[in-house]
């Protein structure tokens, strides 16, 4: 993990690579876990949803017993539940909950994306990682069509979005339903991440990321 963050940068336009081992920790882990789970997907999880949408949801990683296992971001665990819930009533998914990769959901103007495509230990990417992965991210969010919106969960996704684009993140403070305008007339919406431990606790609520989806559709109709 040798990179300096300009060459990340010449190397913007790098499509998503399903064989990317540029990272020997979460390759190892990978390795050492296909033994234990051996029908898993287990391998770097793909964007999914519409190529050409204007709403990117940008996620933290695959989690171990979800994506990581199905192949599909936000599928098979519970940080998916209220994500796909939220974008069916809001007109982004045919259905209102993600069970498998071959369930036959499909995404309407909406791609979902993680700021790292592999598992990583514990859930926590280091940062040389989430730097490394932001090839593929720079080349989601450049291919974007114009006044696209991206929904970042997290304040890892806040970062790795931010840094994706070009911009310093210290000048942009992340809070649930903080709304940026920033380069190429990209929208950042932030929300705090799905996952369980957040749910539990109330630190996000169901109206909470109701309003995000929400305000995305809002300036997507615009």
């Amino acid at each position: 993990m040798t990179d300096s963050l300009s060459d990340t940068f010449q190397k913007a336009t790098a499509p998503f690579n399903p064989e990317c081992r540029l990272c020997p920790r979460l390759v190892s882990y990978r390795n050492a876990e296909r033994r234990a789970y051996p029908d898993y997907f287990n391998a770097p999880v793909p964007p999914f949803g519409d190529p050409n949408a204007r709403l990117l949801v940008v996620g933290l990683a695959p989690g171990f017993h979800g994506a990581n296992a199905t192949g599909r971001p936000f599928t098979g665990d519970h940080a998916g539940l209220i994500l796909y819930r939220n974008l069916y009533e809001f007109g982004f998914a045919s259905k209102p909950e993600s069970v498998s990769s071959d369930d036959g959901l499909v995404l309407i103007n909406c791609r979902i994306t993680n700021s790292v495509k592999c598992v990583p230990p514990e859930n926590k990417p280091l940062p040389g990682e989430i730097r490394l992965c932001s090839r593929y991210l720079i080349a989601e969010i450049q291919s974007l069509p114009p006044r696209a919106v991206i929904l970042s969960l997290g304040v890892v996704a806040h970062k790795a979005t931010l840094e994706a684009l070009g911009e310093q993140h210290t000048k942009f403070k992340f809070a649930h339903g903080n709304e940026y305008a920033l380069a190429n007339g990209v929208t950042m919406i932030d929300s705090m991440h799905t996952s369980r431990y957040n749910t539990a606790t109330k630190r996000l609520t169901e109206e909470m990321f109701r309003s995000v989806v929400a305000r995305a559709r809002e300036l997507i109709d615009k």
